[in-house]
C-alpha cells in the first residue's frame, strides 16, 4: 500500500523539518521544501524502477473520491481517533506550547514531545487524505476552516470546535457540487471552503461597518 510509505516517509520528513529548522541552522519553510522536492524526487524514481507499475499520479496530486476503498477509510478514522486522543490528553500543554514555547520550556513542559508529535500527527493527517483532495489541496483543508472560525472567535477551544463544523461542512458541499457538476471532488471542496470564507468575511466586515455606524450616531 503506498499510502503507509507514504506516511512513514511524510513522519520521517516531518521529524526531519522539526530537527532541521532547530539545529541545523535552516528556515523551516526553506527545509519544507528540501524534503518536499526529495520525497516527489524518489517517489517518481521508484515509480519508473518498478516494471509494470503506472500508478495514477493526477489522483495523489489532486484527490479523487473514487479511489477511496475500505482501508482508506480505517485508516482516515485511525489518524482521527489519533488526533482527539492526543489532543484531548495534552489540550493545556498544546495552548501553552502553541503561545509561548519559552514560557512553557521555563514551566517544565515538554516542549518538544509536543512540536516532534504535533509535526507527525500534521504529517499523517495529510497523508490520510491524498485520496480525497491529493497533496497539493491538502494544506488548504487544515488551514481554511481554521482562518474562518477565527473570524468567529479568539478561543482556541472554539476555534478547533468551529473549524471541524466549518471542515465537515464544506466538505459534504463540496462532494455535492463535485457529484451535480462531476468535476474532481477534491478541487470541489477546496473551493466551496474558500467560498465560505469569503463570505464569513465579508459578513463580518458588513456588521463591523454597522456597528460603527450606530456608534457614530449615538
Amino acid at each position: 500500500n503506498p499510502i503507509l510509505s507514504a506516511m512513514a516517509f511524510a513522519v520521517a520528513s516531518a521529524l526531519g523539518v522539526e530537527w532541521m529548522s532547530r539545529k541545523g541552522d535552516v528556515r523551516e519553510d526553506s527545509a519544507i521544501a528540501m524534503f518536499w522536492t526529495l520525497g516527489m524526487s524518489v517517489g517518481i524514481i521508484c515509480c519508473f524502477l518498478s516494471p509494470g507499475f503506472m500508478p495514477d499520479l493526477s489522483s495523489y496530486l489532486f484527490g479523487n473520491i473514487l479511489t477511496i476503498d475500505s482501508h482508506d477509510l480505517w485508516l482516515l478514522a485511525a489518524v482521527t481517533l489519533l488526533a482527539a486522543i492526543i489532543f484531548m490528553a495534552f489540550y493545556r500543554q498544546i495552548l501553552s506550547i502553541s503561545f509561548d514555547s519559552t514560557f512553557a520550556q521555563s514551566q517544565g513542559l515538554p516542549v518538544l514531545l509536543v512540536e516532534y508529535g504535533l509535526m507527525a500527527l500534521v504529517a499523517m493527517t495529510i497523508v490520510a487524505t491524498l485520496r480525497m483532495v491529493g497533496i497539493v489541496l491538502a494544506m488548504s483543508m487544515l488551514t481554511i476552516p481554521q482562518m474562518t472560525a477565527n473570524l468567529f472567535t479568539y478561543s482556541f477551544g472554539r476555534i478547533a470546535a468551529y473549524s471541524i463544523l466549518i471542515g465537515c461542512a464544506g466538505c459534504m458541499a463540496g462532494l455535492a457540487l463535485s457529484y451535480w457538476l462531476n468535476v474532481p471532488s477534491g478541487a470541489s471542496i477546496i473551493f466551496v471552503s474558500i467560498i465560505l470564507y469569503c463570505r464569513c468575511k465579508a459578513i463580518k466586515y458588513a456588521l463591523k461597518q454597522l456597528n460603527k455606524s450606530e456608534t457614530s450616531q449615538r
